[in-house]
């Protein structure tokens, strides 16, 4: 941080993540930017990052503000880009229009850019503080952050549980334990990741359509199945519209040609054991861009990333209702034989929507 920001700077910079919101459907692979031109204590100009490929949100409010981005302070969420990539830089914009101050929220992960915007700034004698809200700006671009600095998504895993940690009967019955509202819930969580991963046991047992039906989106997230022999039926709801990649531990070339006539893309990834290697499989996600993974799979795929450490966030629904000790549980993990043992979460937050409670919980990293 470069400076003590102002209540003035707080409300402006609140201001620019409302907007970047809302493109949190919309951005992928780029990250979530929202952007305000101030001068003389009025807004002139706002605007956010809406797709891909498009002018980024500084270009937008710049536009909007014209001859009065001079001499004003420009607030965004997300260091401005100094590099050509699909656009141009914005610095290039941002000095051009002879903005005087630049506050962002915080700096880009990316390795292109790290600093390189504030520096061109600076070096044109433009006056730069960051820092102010970067929590929220961070937490607005978790999945971006994590691609950049780690290599890989992050992934949140949901799952939706009766009372007593029930998934499912004995039988695999599951729907429906939550209600609409929960389940509405869901969809816009699905609705703001790259992409939504399920495995084989999923499919063979509920034949879901995996996408997003229960909000509004101009999108659909890639689709993305875990099926170590490639057991999927062709005629399987996910396979409707394409969009999906099927991960697999082994070849069959039959097998591969009947999923890719249904438009699916086939990666054979195999572990020692035979079974599909998880922490590559994200590696591979994060190199296709996808920045959130959002996780709906059975008991045994939701164990092995887990134990495997490829789960960063739990987002669980509870229900109101008791199915005893034969339901299926939502993790198959190792016996443990002391507590100590026990994988350790912090808790994010907890909401009752509808009849039903949301729980947010994130992995604490050892």
């Amino acid at each position: 941080m470069t400076a003590e920001f102002s209540p003035v700077d707080r409300e402006y910079m609140a201001r620019a993540l409302v907007l970047a919101r809302r493109g949190l459907y919309t951005t992928t692979p780029n990250p979530r930017v929202g952007c305000v031109i101030v001068r003389d204590g009025v807004i002139v100009g706002e605007a956010f990052h809406e797709k891909a490929g498009g002018p980024h949100a500084e270009v937008h409010a710049l536009r909007a503000a014209g001859e009065n981005s001079r001499g004003a302070t420009l607030y965004v969420t997300l260091e401005p880009c100094g590099h050509h990539g699909r656009t141009p830089p914005c610095t290039d914009a941002v000095i051009a229009a002879g903005v005087a101050r630049v506050v962002a929220a915080m700096r880009d992960p990316n390795p292109k850019v790290a600093g390189e915007g504030f520096a061109r700034l600076r070096a044109a004698g433009i006056a730069v503080d960051d820092g102010v809200m970067e929590d929220e700006a961070r937490e607005l671009n978790i999945g971006f952050v994590s691609r950049m600095t780690r290599g890989r998504p992050w992934v949140r895993m949901k799952v939706a549980a009766t009372l007593d940690g029930r998934t499912a009967l004995a039988n695999r019955k599951s729907q429906w334990i939550t209600g609409e509202a929960a389940r509405a819930d869901g969809h816009a969580w699905r609705a703001r990741a790259c992409a939504l991963l399920t495995g084989f046991g999923t499919v063979r047992d509920d034949d879901p359509q995996l996408n997003v039906r229960m909000v509004d989106t101009p999108r659909q997230p890639l689709r993305v199945l875990v099926d170590s022999r490639l057991e999927t039926s062709p005629k399987a709801r996910i396979f409707e519209g394409g969009n999906v990649l099927v991960f697999g531990s082994r070849d069959d070339a039959e097998k591969r040609r009947g999923l890719e006539a249904r438009g699916a893309e086939v990666v054979v990834l195999p572990n020692a054991d035979g079974k599909v290697d998880l922490p590559p499989m994200l590696e591979e996600l994060a190199r296709r861009g996808m920045n959130e993974i959002h996780v709906e799979s059975g008991t045994r795929l939701n164990g092995s990333l887990l134990a495997e450490g490829c789960v960063d966030e739990l987002l669980v629904y509870l229900a109101p209702k008791l199915i005893g000790n034969a339901g299926l549980g939502m993790f198959d993990l190792p016996e443990m034989k002391a507590l100590s043992e026990a994988q350790r979460l912090d808790f994010q937050g907890v909401l009752r929507i509808g009849e039903d409670l949301r729980i947010m919980a994130r992995i604490r990293k050892t």
